[in-house]
């Protein structure tokens, strides 16, 4: 079924990293799998929160251009020499860096996913590498049409170059995309750029004691409590 006329949106790209999956039980579960220390939430956290301060800073041109695997180890390590971390060797760093191909999707994900995509084409649109996306789509179970890496454009997000480029790998205009995401920064980007809006709530993302985003009122077009919710949504619209 096409979606309905008074909402032409033909196509859904969602930000994945928080959005889809659970980084963060992750990160943590494979931390301490791999050495046995009961800080592994605060460096999952610290690990997480360098993550806009570096893509930022290739943006400004102040690193060079680096895949989002890249970038993950250099974070990695910055985070273990914060800490004192020396005991694992450079096969162990990577093969934890690589976490990030392996992180489970929130519950509601693949089943909110496999409705949306009853009546859109659902895309993933991540700063995570082609190949971290296609893992974590295997990994998953994750039921998209197509994986849009920041890759394809050599720009991070929130770069209009990312949503104005997956709009025209889509053949649509801007404001048949719709962009998911949990991330208000991210929503707010691809709004600006004339792509239609839809923020779903993670409030665990940062763990049980860990600060949820809130959009103001009215921000975005669409606010779900989760992928299930949001299809239902549409549904209506």
């Amino acid at each position: 079924m096409d979606p309905p006329v008074s909402l032409d949106v033909q196509a859904l790209t969602f930000d994945v990293f928080g959005t889809v999956v659970d980084w963060r039980s992750g990160v943590i579960r494979e931390g301490q799998a791999m050495l046995d220390r009961p800080d592994w939430p605060e460096i999952a956290d610290k690990w997480r929160g360098l993550y806009r301060p570096t893509i930022a800073a290739v943006t400004a041109g102040e690193r060079p251009w680096g895949s989002f695997d890249e970038l993950q180890l250099v974070m990695l390590e910055q985070v273990l020499s914060e800490y004192g971390i020396t005991s694992l060797t450079d096969a162990q760093k990577m093969e934890l860096s690589f976490v990030w191909r392996r992180l489970a999707p929130w519950p509601d994900a693949a089943p909110g996913l496999a409705r949306l995509k009853e009546r859109f084409v659902v895309c993933a649109l991540s700063n995570g590498s082609i190949w971290q996306l296609i893992q974590l789509a295997r990994f998953g179970k994750l039921p998209w049409d197509s994986v849009f890496s920041v890759e394809l454009f050599r720009a991070y997000k929130p770069d209009p170059r990312v949503y104005l480029g997956a709009a025209e790998l889509l053949q649509l205009q801007p404001s048949q995309v719709m962009m998911v995401a949990a991330h208000v920064y991210d929503l707010r980007a691809a709004r600006s750029n004339g792509l239609m809006t839809a923020f779903v709530a993670r409030p665990h993302e940062w763990g049980p004691n860990g600060a949820a985003e809130v959009p103001e009122p009215n921000e975005f077009d669409f606010v779900a409590e989760n992928f299930v919710d949001l299809a239902t949504q549409l549904e209506r619209a």
